[in-house]
């Protein structure tokens, strides 16, 4: 099985993979990638490199690379993010590789216009969204109309660059055209194109995994609580608590007509507002997700596990929960140079704590690590993750 990416997505694969007797080779962007540290088949090359993602997939050498577990050609391609060319995903199926999710699927978490777009057409609830024009006055006076529409109670909307946007990059709230003549320019100079959102006045954020498989079976997770710190997300609590029966039905609904409307196999996470007991659709990813980190140790089958079992078209797993509460809380920075410096504090503070380390270098507000704990009582399980986090983070 052939995985384009090695970061902390890919690694997390490769004991489910080991567990299925799964061959991983990972395409690492640089030796001593996250995913390259636990893999031994890692070849290095770029996402967007066709010679790279097709020695990938062939088991053949680039740069004196050579497969050290043998020469076998891949029997499904998938990847830990978004940002593979669709040309080259087209190329690899037309080599009679299935690529999981497919480029026509993929599409939808590349670029938020055409997610915005398809989602209208299934009926999903989306907030209020206009694609804007290329040309910097038609799109000044776009933005101007939106605002004049849609804005909230401060004035303000969401300007966000349809691709290359993730954990708050690429997002710019507004009040203006002029606070976007930048972006305008960006557009005219060949960058992505732009759209506008309203500020949703959400109670809260939500997500939904749903695993789904070439032959179509789907399940989902149980829905989560996700909070975010500057645009990224800094814990989950699982299941989201004080969620009604029935928008928890609701939202896991959503997420299954999404997942078979886009025809995604594998992992899909859907990132929802909270907003007046009803729920709109924020965001997609289509692979192992954040939001489901807990899943390692708070569910009978992780979602690492369940998009090895979708991509291969394997029966999927159980869904439930372990323990009453899950929570995830993820390490961003640290003042530690080794973040594994602070194991012994961590695991003597609390043996319960599970400890999962991205093998990074150590960066201000880097994901570099998480914690997940599990228990009966959510205050309890809650205050024990963040210390642990805490602890890490070298507070």
């Amino acid at each position: 099985m052939a995985v384009v990416g090695g970061g902390q997505l890919a690694r997390m694969m490769a004991p489910a993979a080991g567990e299925l007797g799964v061959h991983l080779r990972v395409l690492v962007e640089a030796p001593g990638a996250s995913a390259g540290q636990v893999v031994a088949d890692t070849p290095v090359g770029a996402a967007s490199d066709a010679a790279a993602v097709r020695a990938l997939v062939a088991g053949t050498s680039t740069d004196g690379w050579d497969a050290p577990l043998g020469r076998a050609r891949a029997d499904v391609l998938t990847f830990e993010h978004e940002h593979v060319p669709g040309e080259i995903l087209a190329e690899t199926v037309a080599s009679g590789v299935p690529v999981h999710p497919g480029a026509h699927a993929l599409v939808h978490a590349q670029d938020k216009i055409v997610m915005r777009e398809r989602l209208t057409a299934l009926g999903v609830p989306c907030p209020a969204w206009a694609a804007l024009p290329r040309d910097p006055e038609e799109a000044a006076a776009a933005l101007t109309a939106f605002l004049a529409e849609h804005s909230g109670d401060d004035g303000q909307a969401v300007l966000k660059t349809s691709r290359g946007g993730y954990d708050g990059k690429g997002v710019r709230l507004v009040a203006a055209a002029e606070q976007a003549t930048d972006w305008f320019d960006g557009v005219v100079a060949g960058g992505p194109a732009l759209l506008v959102e309203e500020k949703v006045p959400f109670t809260r954020e939500l997500a939904v995994l749903v695993a789904r498989r070439p032959s179509g079976d789907a399940v989902t997770y149980p829905v989560v609580e996700s909070v975010q710190r500057d645009g990224v997300c800094a814990e989950v609590v699982a299941p989201a608590p004080d969620l009604s029966d029935a928008l928890a039905e609701e939202a896991r609904g959503i997420a299954l007509t999404i997942a078979e409307g886009l025809d995604v196999t594998g992992v899909l996470a859907v990132e929802m507002f909270e907003v007046d007991g009803r729920v709109l659709v924020n965001e997609l990813a289509m692979r192992p997700h954040n939001s489901g980190h807990w899943t390692i140790d708070g569910a009978v089958t992780s979602q690492f596990e369940q998009h090895l079992r979708a991509v291969l078209d394997l029966p999927l797993g159980d869904t439930s929960p372990r323990a009453r509460w899950t929570v995830m809380a993820n390490v961003l920075g640290s003042t530690h140079a080794e973040l594994a410096d602070a194991l012994p504090a961590v695991l003597a503070a609390d043996p319960g704590v599970r400890v999962n380390l991205y093998g990074k270098d150590v960066r201000p507000g880097r994901k570099l690590g998480h914690v997940n704990v599990s228990g009966d009582d959510l205050a309890d399980v809650r205050r024990r993750a963040l210390a642990a986090a805490a602890i890490l983070r070298g507070e």
